[in-house]
């Protein structure tokens, strides 16, 4: 007689195709769907606003209190940064319905740490120039807003909450982005070119709302990105590389803006 609990144990869960397509749409929808969504929204209304996207001046990173009570709005820094966790929880966990240990199954796990950050940074190297020589040109032909990237207070703990918030977006990016979506579009039997399409327009739709160089820009790092993932079959290095890029633009802004003029 077969041991009726093997076909109900977690490694043995067959998803449904229309499952996994339901689940990704209230993933998305809860995460960077959502995000592309209001990035839609914002640049429309940037570019019906006078001056459009030349004049226009994206903030990220701001001030959540004023800056007399520099406790509270580290308070809420912390607490935005947290929550926005929450759904990086909720793919892990959907992800360990149907194959057992999440982290392994999307290369998050410890396995492999100098591929992870030799790649990463390898990876960040190849993507930062040429992307910050797109910013410059796409904003010289008035067809991107001017980035300000980290609009803290003057306070001590500026430095480390940009680090943190540079992780919170890597780790939200990259394990949404690609490793979930791209495990389930496999599971549903896409065809490579279509997940990278669909990743690459993706990524570039949530960052509409810096204009049409960011929409281009991230939409070729979301191709290599997920051209890496298939090839490798881990979000390591991608976590790494979007964390270097993001650190050295969230923390260089904040150190050199005030400098220089071009930025």
């Amino acid at each position: 007689m077969s041991n009726p609990t093997a076909s109900s144990s977690p490694e043995a869960l067959v998803l449904a195709p229309r499952v996994i397509r339901r689940e990704i749409w209230i993933v998305l929808a809860l995460s960077l769907g959502a995000s592309a969504i209001w990035s839609i929204v914002s640049i429309l209304g940037t570019l019906t606003e006078p001056g459009g996207l030349a004049d226009s001046v994206q903030s990220m990173n701001t001030a959540k209190a004023e800056a007399e009570r520099p406790w509270y709005d580290l308070a809420r820094q912390l607490v935005s940064l947290a929550l926005a966790m929450a759904p990086v929880a909720l793919v892990l966990h959907l992800l360990s319905l149907d194959r057992g240990d999440p982290f392994r199954r999307i290369g998050l796990d410890l396995r492999r740490p100098g591929f992870d950050l030799l790649g990463g940074a390898a990876l960040a190297a190849c993507i930062g120039i040429p992307g910050l020589g797109l910013y410059l040109a796409a904003r010289e032909l008035g067809v991107n807003a001017t980035i300000a990237a980290a609009n803290l207070n003057d306070v001590w703990w500026a430095v480390p909450i940009l680090v943190l918030a540079a992780l919170k977006n890597s780790i939200l990016e990259e394990v949404i982005g690609v490793g979930y979506l791209i495990t389930r579009l496999q599971q549903l039997a896409w065809k490579p070119v279509p997940i990278v399409v669909t990743h690459a327009l993706l990524r570039g739709t949530y960052h509409l709302y810096q204009g049409f160089g960011g929409f281009i820009g991230n939409a070729v790092m979301g191709a290599v990105f997920a051209l890496c993932f298939l090839k490798w079959k881990r979000t390591g290095p991608l976590v790494v590389a979007h964390l270097l890029l993001d650190i050295v633009a969230f923390v260089g802004y904040l150190l050199v803006a005030p400098h220089v003029s071009w930025l």
